[in-house]
């Protein structure tokens, strides 16, 4: 058996299942702060399987959606530009802005080129000197390193045609804004493991401490999902309020020190807008002044005026945790993959998205789930 099919291992996550619902005796409202374990969660059909009184609620675990329509009409102003080759993420070509987006700002003959990893970026602009080639950098602190091992690389190369436009998220200032909101319900929270590889654990015991809830690092496959569940279940259950690891196949509680030396040589920490939230202090990366020849957004003038988002679309309320996509008036009727109304519904990590690509319609009643896996639904 891999190590990916133990992870998916049916027995051993109904083993998991029959262990939450002999433990929990009251109902608990549980968030994820990771737009890959809301895929997980959705796909795999976990939510459809655990007994009713625990509740998942999906938080701003998706860079693209959280980046604000600003921010996003800056990079389209500067992709439309003739001297420009924009370079970014997949995820970024359908997210709205306030009139456009990247494929269409393509489709009229703007040079957007779609890459996997920033230092991609640099290739081009050795090959095109003439041209100012601008990387949109987006992601939590997963993505922070390679972003700057770029801004690091350009520099060492005096590589004066290259610029990146970042938008680069920290989760720890994000769940204490979340948890400091006076409704807020939720009561426990699974951390995302990709994003504690990098950093480690060290700043959650005191967000754990202060807001009384429980904190369960997990991975992305359903028996680590479901493990985190259990664990933050038995801890609500005890009435103890501490961080857990259960993803010490990546995750230590000190993180990558290496990773996190190139992050802070190249950026600084820097208050952050966040789409439907507002902005978080501290809650950024922003280009330390050593190296804000690279920054795109100090090297061209703008004058970016964003429109107001459409009130249609309440995707901030599903990033706060407030709502539930299907639960949204727009969601599969107006607002589609093909016609989105926000960024929650066309990033590969947006909740809208795994609702909708798992077939949970407004109208539809039970949702299909095509890649469940085979457990027992007994406590429903």
């Amino acid at each position: 058996m891999t190590s990916r099919t133990a992870f998916r291992n049916p027995a051993l996550a109904e083993s998991i299942l029959r262990d939450i619902r002999r433990m929990i005796r009251r109902p608990w409202t549980l968030m994820e702060v990771c737009g890959g374990q809301t895929h997980a969660l959705i796909r795999h059909g976990l939510d459809q399987l655990l007994p009713a009184p625990i509740e998942i609620v999906h938080g701003p675990g998706c860079p693209v959606c959280v980046t604000p329509v600003g921010t996003i009409d800056r990079a389209l102003a500067l992709a439309a530009r003739s001297d420009v080759i924009f370079c970014t993420f997949g995820d970024m070509l359908r997210v709205p802005g306030s009139r456009t987006d990247l494929q269409r700002i393509k489709a009229l003959g703007g040079d957007v080129r779609i890459l996997y990893s920033p230092l991609d970026a640099l290739k081009i602009a050795r090959a095109n000197p003439s041209r100012e080639v601008i990387f949109f950098g987006i992601g939590f602190e997963t993505t922070a390193p390679a972003h700057a091992m770029a801004i690091h690389q350009a520099s060492r190369e005096s590589l004066a045609n290259f610029s990146m436009l970042t938008s680069l998220v920290r989760v720890p200032p994000a769940l204490k804004a979340l948890l400091a909101e006076g409704d807020q319900r939720v009561q426990a929270i699974l951390a995302a493991g990709h994003v504690c590889s990098v950093m480690g654990t060290e700043e959650y015991p005191a967000i754990a401490e202060q807001f009384r809830v429980p904190i369960v690092v997990t991975g992305f496959e359903p028996v680590d999902l479901l493990e985190g569940i259990r664990l933050a279940v038995r801890q609500r259950e005890a009435g103890i309020f501490q961080v857990e690891n259960a993803y010490g196949r990546a995750v230590t509680a000190e993180g990558n020190r290496e990773a996190q030396a190139r992050i802070f040589e190249v950026f600084e920490e820097a208050d952050r807008e966040w789409r439907g939230i507002g902005v978080i202090p501290n809650s950024g990366f922003r280009i330390r002044e050593r190296y804000r020849g690279y920054d795109a957004d100090a090297r061209f003038a703008h004058d970016i005026v964003a429109m107001p988002a459409t009130t249609a679309c309440r995707s901030g309320e599903v990033l706060r945790g407030r709502l539930k996509p299907d639960e949204c008036e727009a969601f599969g009727s107006i607002c589609t993959p093909q016609t989105p109304l926000g960024a929650t519904m066309v990033s590969g990590e947006g909740a809208c998205a795994a609702y909708f690509h798992a077939g949970k319609l407004l109208k539809l009643g039970t949702p299909h789930q095509a890649n469940a896996i085979h457990v027992s639904n007994a406590s429903h």
